[in-house]
């Protein structure tokens, strides 16, 4: 299996991981009576945790399409190299080392672990684009 694959294939367990995060969260906050319901009413804000889990997630939500592109772009079109598998594997580390810094709260480092991991993909779709 190509490593730009098994990558794509990680980054699905770790969606999952910030789909369960902050339901987690935010079911702990508001109940298991509005986690089974319809969750038609208003609902007061979330906590500061719940939030920054939702914004990591929906963060990692825009950007993983741009990484299943070009992944599979350069696996599908024999562009796949060392390059971009350590690109592919920077990316991955720097998305997974994002979602407990966002947690936490840490600022900074949660942005130098988004640029470094977007810096990576951009590689990766550079190859692809320009080959």
């Amino acid at each position: 299996m190509e490593a730009e694959i098994l990558v794509l294939a990680l980054a699905a367990v770790l969606l999952v991981a910030h789909i369960q995060l902050a339901i987690r969260f935010k079911t702990k906050q508001y109940g298991l009576g509005w986690n089974m319901g319809a969750r038609d009413g208003e609902m007061p804000p979330p906590d500061p945790v719940v939030g920054r889990l939702e914004r990591a997630r929906d963060n990692f939500l825009e950007t993983l399409p741009i990484a299943i592109i070009a992944l599979f772009g350069v696996v599908l079109t024999g562009k796949a190299s060392e390059l971009t598998a350590a690109c592919a594997w920077i990316w991955l580390a720097g998305r997974a080392i994002y979602l407990p810094l966002y947690w936490s709260g840490v600022k900074g480092w949660r942005s130098l672990a988004w640029a470094i991991a977007t810096v990576a993909i951009l590689v990766v779709l550079a190859i692809l684009i320009f080959g």
